[in-house]
């Protein structure tokens, strides 16, 4: 999923090389998943920026496996469902897989474009996607440790997830200012008043595994949360963890908690860059991934 700008950031920061032969975050996660068994890649984006994805990205990644630019258009509705607003900003995670659906047919993974989950995170929703002894109604998440995914320079949006004792998934609770203070993490609601949350929660960062009938679920409750959001169309976001809440307070799937305890690195704010080329800089002279990206199919 790539048709957001990182506003925080203060630009197009799926764009931004992290590599030292100007790879970007993207190309480390396709990389990644190749060689975890995935096959194909659908670039979710806006129309607008295709010309400067095809530019900076499909030259390298059409040379490795099938690719598809699909484009999430706020006029990409279900047929008959009535829209009464002219909206600009993109209708959120839930809405830019749904854009997808003509173009998955499979199991499938999603994930952010500019978020590097590293290669243990790929292995292990791969190998749960191939090897599902229900693959028709494989659903599942990564979960990393809260520790793992903060950031020196300011607050994040983390979901915490709630799972049982089989490490399947009960409930995420979205925490939208989580911060990190010292060797500990707290959030807040209002600004003022701070909770401790505990370094070893599981958090989504947003990857997942689906079945393809979850496309006809994304495309049924699409227009309920039209109906529900209509006092505020201008700005409610259809959400994968909301859709997904929703199937599993209907008891209509389970959700397989992957835990990884793999090292999230991400450009949430502009000062995050240095220290996620330095990461990867580290990866690379470890042998991890090799110097030039770009040229390895």
């Amino acid at each position: 999923m790539a048709a957001g700008m990182g506003s925080r950031y203060g630009g197009l920061k799926q764009l931004d090389p992290v590599g030292p032969n100007g790879e970007l975050i993207i190309h480390y996660s396709v990389y990644d998943a190749l060689r975890s068994g995935f096959d194909k890649v659908a670039f979710i984006i806006r129309e607008d920026i295709e010309t400067a994805f095809r530019e900076h990205i499909g030259e390298s990644i059409e040379k490795q496996c099938e690719t598809v630019y699909v484009h999430q258009k706020t006029t990409d509705a279900p047929p008959g469902l009535n829209i009464p607003i002219a909206r600009q900003k993109p209708w959120g995670t839930a809405h830019a897989v749904y854009a997808a659906r003509s173009s998955i047919n499979t199991p499938f993974a999603v994930i952010n474009a500019d978020d590097f989950y590293g290669r243990a995170a790929f292995q292990v929703l791969g190998n749960y996607l191939q090897n599902s002894i229900d693959p028709k109604n494989a659903y599942c998440m990564v979960g990393y440790r809260l520790a793992n995914t903060l950031t020196e320079h300011g607050h994040v949006s983390r979901g915490v997830c709630e799972i049982d004792t089989d490490d399947y998934l009960l409930g995420i609770e979205e925490r939208l200012r989580i911060q990190k203070f010292g060797d500990r993490a707290m959030y807040t609601e209002d600004g003022e008043n701070w909770v401790e949350l505990p370094m070893d929660s599981t958090v989504s960062m947003n990857m997942w595994g689906f079945p393809p009938s979850f496309l006809d679920e994304l495309s049924a409750r699409f227009p309920r949360f039209i109906q529900l959001n209509r006092a505020n169309l201008q700005k409610a976001e259809y959400l994968l963890p909301n859709v997904v809440g929703d199937l599993l307070g209907e008891h209509k799937t389970r959700v397989k908690v992957l835990r990884t305890d793999a090292q999230w690195h991400g450009v949430t704010y502009r000062e995050d860059a240095p220290l996620v080329r330095q990461a990867i800089r580290s990866l690379v002279e470890q042998g991890v991934y090799p110097a030039n990206l770009q040229t390895t199919a």
